[in-house]
Formats: structure tokens, sequence, C-alpha cells
């Protein structure tokens, strides 16, 4: 028994040396495993330990941004160089006013007279002669209308003024004798404040009238400038759209080659057209004064006529001024029967006559209308307001023109079906699927191709 203690002692201890060698081979063996370790040189940051937490890395900027307010800032910059682009062709034109509107004025006489030039070319004239005649006769009817207008007010303006001070009695006593209970006290209080304030303003109204002498010469300029650009446009229209299209890159030549012509026919139709519906107005509101015993029932006629050429904001303003001349000139009574007659007349205009004389060629929204006028009238007076809805619809009909063109080209330069999609389009007994589907609201191709005009039309 008492070999059994030394026993158990040195089975202990050989355990001991066991496990004192396993714990030697499993280091040499994690030491092995280990890369060697890099000693960094002198001065330089040591790595971080390998206890050391992981560190996310930054997004980049751009991926940050939500995806709306990238969108509408890319929308934004463009919108900024649109407006830039906007901002300095306005000032341009703010500074060649004059040129630019008896241009304008000079293609709307042109789009007016070009039809006569071109029937009379078909009849044989040369066209230098249908060009000086049709000219000439043009100019000479619009001189002597306006020489009318003046004639009629000049030879009128000693009874116009006898009838205006007779109506402003009238108006007086109506005015007594009215539920408005107005007193002569007040009446003479408004009279004598006018009168102060033209005795207050005397500078004002010299000025303002040496500066209608500036006003009148540059008309004069501006009539002589429509006149010479009419003769040219009349004679040689085509080779200036020619030489027009050379500054338009060969790329979108095609298609503005394609615009033009339709656009000048809007251009002509809308003329044609207000042209005919002014005729009409400034008839029968004229024979309607004519009847009334109205003074100046023909220079009043001519003034609807002229100002029938901006929709909308000119029958207000010429139908309110034969109202005003009736009203002090005859009483009150003739003013609501000339009401009734310039209401009546502008009602047959907007519901007759202008759906079915211009018809579908001028497609303008009347919102379109309020506001090109509205812009117009801001940026160029009367001028503006004149050519502002015919350039409107002129734009309407070239974006028109090239967003199908564009869409047309899509399909020829798209490649042709295959595969599956090409049996599909493949004709069968029943009605073939149209490839690719059509918008709603659009013409086939045939239609298309068919409204696009003949080589006649577009030398005409």
């Amino acid at each position: 028994m008492s070999k059994v203690p030394g026993w158990f002692g040195r089975v202990g201890a050989e355990l001991t040396r066991i496990g004192e060698r396993l714990e030697e081979r499993r280091k040499e063996a994690a030491a092995e495993d280990e890369p060697p370790a890099v000693v960094p040189p002198p001065g330089s940051v040591p790595p971080p330990p390998a206890y050391a937490p992981a560190v996310a890395a930054r997004r980049d900027p751009v991926a940050a941004i939500p995806w709306g307010i990238r969108v509408a800032a890319e929308a934004g910059w463009r919108l900024l160089v649109l407006a830039g682009t906007l901002w300095v062709l306005m000032r341009v034109i703010s500074a060649v006013q004059l040129v630019v509107l008896a241009f304008a004025a000079a293609l709307l006489v042109t789009a007016m007279l070009q039809p006569t030039v071109a029937r009379l070319r078909k009849l044989g004239l040369p066209r230098g002669l249908a060009t000086a005649g049709t000219a000439i006769l043009g100019f000479v009817v619009m001189g002597l209308v306006g020489w009318f207008v003046v004639w009629q007010v000049m030879d009128n303006l000693d009874n116009l003024s006898d009838r205006v001070r007779d109506g402003i009695e009238e108006l007086k006593r109506w005015l007594l004798d009215s539920p408005f209970h107005v007193t002569e006290s007040q009446i003479n209080d408004i009279a004598q404040n006018l009168s102060d304030t033209i005795s207050t303003n005397t500078e004002e109204i010299t000025s303002a009238g040496l500066q209608g002498v500036t006003v009148m010469v540059e008309v004069l300029t501006g009539i002589l400038l429509a006149m010479f650009s009419t003769l040219f446009l009349l004679y040689d229209g085509k080779r200036i759209w020619e030489w027009t299209l050379k500054l338009v890159p060969s790329e979108a030549r095609a298609g503005v080659a394609g615009a033009g012509p339709r656009a000048w026919r809007t251009l002509t139709a809308y003329v044609r057209g207000t042209v005919v519906v002014a005729l009409i107005d400034a008839i029968f509101i004229g024979l309607g004064l004519w009847f009334l015993e109205v003074p100046l029932a023909v220079p009043l006629a001519v003034f609807i006529f002229l100002f029938a050429f901006i929709p909308l904001v000119g029958a207000v303003v010429s139908g309110a001024l034969a109202v005003v001349v009736g009203l002090v000139t005859q009483g009150v009574f003739t003013a609501l029967i000339v009401l009734i007659v310039v209401l009546a007349v502008q009602q047959i205009e907007g519901h007759v006559l202008q759906p079915f004389i211009l018809g579908r060629a001028v497609r303008v929204h009347p919102l379109a209308v309020v506001l090109s006028v509205a812009a117009g009238g801001m940026t160029a007076g009367i001028g503006g307001a004149v050519v502002a809805v015919p350039l409107v619809a002129v734009t309407n009909t070239v974006v028109g023109y090239l967003r199908a063109y564009g869409k047309e080209q899509t399909l020829r330069t798209a490649p042709p079906p295959h595969g599956s999609t090409a049996l599909g389009a493949a004709p069968s007994a029943g009605p073939a699927p149209e490839y690719p589907p059509a918008e709603p609201g659009s013409a086939p191709k045939s239609e298309q191709r068919s409204e696009q005009p003949s080589d006649t039309e577009e030398q005409e």
C-alpha cells in the first residue's frame, strides 16, 4: 500500500509534462499561421490594433441627395438657362423694337396680299408686275382708308364738340334726376377737380405732346420699313425662305423646311379670317351707329375694324368707344341701344363667324389668347398685342408638326421587328394590328403624308 501514492504522483507529473508539450506545439502552430509583423518606418503612423472597431466608408454626396431633389435641381438650372436666354432675347427685341414690329406688320400684310400675287402670276403676269400692282393697290386702299378717317374726324370736329357739350348737359340733368341722389354741387366739384388737374399738369401735357411728335416720326419710319419689307417679301419671298433655311443646322433642316409652309398657311388663314370678321363687325356696328344718328359713325366703324385685329381686348375697347360717343352725343337711351348692338354683333362674331371662317386653321385656346395679348401689350404696346396671337398660332402649328415629324423619324430609324414580334406584326386574314400602336387622336401615316404640301404649294 505504501507504493500507491508514489505511483499516482508519477502519473500526475507525466500528465503535466504532456500538457506542457501540447501547449508549446499549439503556440508554434499559431505563430506559423500569423503573417509576419511589419515594422513601420520611423515617423509613420502605426496601423490600428486588431481590436479597434471597423469604420464604414462615407457615401458619395450625390448618392446622399434624394432623387426628387436631384430631378428638381436638373430641371431648375435648365429653366434658369432658358429664362436667361429669353431675357437676353427680349432685351435685343426691345432695342430694335421698331424694326421687329415693322417686319411683323410686313409679314401680316404679305400674308393678306400674297394670294393675289399668286393669282396674277397664274394669269400670266410677270412676277415683278404682279408684285408691283398688288402692293400699289393694297397701299393705296389703306392710305385712302386712313385719309377718309382723318377727313371725317376733322369735318365733324366742330359739330362733335357742340354735340359733346349738349350731351354733357343732358347727362348732368339725367344724373340730377336719377335715383343715385347726385347733387349739383358734387357735379361741380368733379368738374372743378378736372379743371384743376389739367391746369396743374400743363407741363406734363406739353411734354406728352412733344413726345407724341416723336412717336409720329417713329410710326412713319415703321410704315416705310413695313412697306419696303412687304415689297421684298412679295417679290422674293421664296429665295428669302431658302436663304433662311441655310442658317439652320443640316440635321434639323428637313423638319424646319416642312414646318415653314404649314406656318405660312396658318398665318395666311388667320389674317384672312380676321379681315373678314373685322369687316363684318365694322359694317354691322357702323350701320347701327348710322341708323341711331351717332356722329362719326364711319370713323368709328373704321376704328372697330382696326381694333378687331386685337382679339378680345380690341372688341371691348372699340365697343366702349362707340358707347361713350353715343352717350355724350345722343344721351343715355341711345348709348344703351348702341351697347345692345355692339354686344349682339360681338356674340355673333364669337359663336358663329370665327368658328365658321377660321375653322380649324387657327386652333388657339381662349386662355392662350388672353395671356398672349396681355404679354404682347406689356412688352410692345398695341403692336405687340396685334402680333401676339398670330405668333402663338404659328408657334402652335410649328411645334405640332415638329413633334409629329420627330415621331415619324424615330419610327423610320427603329430596328425592324423580329421573332415573335415579327409574327405578330405580319399581315393576316383579319385586320392587322397597327405597329407600333397609334396614340389616341393621332392620324394614320397615310393621312399625315397626304397633308404634306406639294412642290407647287410650297413655291406659292
